[in-house]
């Protein structure tokens, strides 16, 4: 996990807004000053707490589904994602092993935390780490709404194509957040009930397998503990 992202330079202050190609304006002016705003709130969070919505939809309006569940965040790395409906399932991190667990089938995953796993949830740009405008090139869509969107085009290869941040520009908290895939797909985050440094306790970013769970230990011998099967 590691693009938490955001800064940069006042250089288009005064810019017109620009069009984006497909005849949505977007105000680079505005994403600056909601980028550094977003970037100061998250700078001084040390963990997170809320209930989230996720919605992933194919291209056009083929395959929606909705889950919901609470969050959980700290740095560095730490993370437990504890889906509840449809069907309950478990992502816990403690910033090198993820465990993902689904109580129906009696199954849990042990794998590396690789960035691309829980990036999807793009929490990692909830908690103040990197910089955003190093990573992205950044546009705003509405600047005069609420929340502003914040459009960020990857300025390398990544496994998606582009990550939308619905901010609220008076706070520089992040409200949702949508993350299209290079196929199209689309994920979106809503948060609800934020509350953040809280101090949670450092049991809930590990996972114990209840009894009669099969495990498929995936971890290479690189992380402490792997076992390389």
């Amino acid at each position: 996990m590691n693009p938490f992202v955001l800064p940069l330079l006042l250089v288009v202050a005064f810019s017109a807004p620009m069009a984006r190609g497909d005849g949505v304006e977007v105000d680079r002016s505005c994403a600056e000053a909601v980028a550094r705003k977003v970037q100061r709130h998250y700078e001084a969070v040390t963990d997170l707490r809320a209930r989230f919505s996720q919605t992933r939809q194919g291209p056009g309006a083929a395959g929606l589904a909705t889950r919901e569940g609470t969050v959980v965040a700290a740095k560095p790395g730490r993370m437990r994602w504890s889906y509840e409906t449809p069907e309950p399932s478990l992502l816990v991190t403690d910033g090198q092993v993820l465990w993902m667990y689904d109580p129906l089938l009696e199954e849990a995953q042990r794998l590396p935390n690789a960035g691309g796993v829980l990036s999807s949830a793009a929490v990692q740009f909830l908690m103040g780490e990197g910089d955003l405008l190093a990573a992205f090139r950044v546009e705003a869509v509405d600047c005069d709404a609420s929340p502003v969107r914040l459009e960020l085009l990857p300025r390398t290869d990544v496994g998606y194509e582009r990550l939308s941040l619905e901010v609220d520009a008076e706070s520089g908290g992040v409200l949702a957040s949508t993350v299209t895939d290079l196929f199209g797909n689309r994920t979106r985050v809503a948060f609800q009930d934020v509350r953040v440094n809280t101090a949670p306790e450092a049991a809930l970013f590990t996972f114990e397998p209840p009894e009669g769970v099969e495990v498929f230990d995936l971890l290479t011998p690189s992380v402490p503990g792997g076992s390389g099967r």
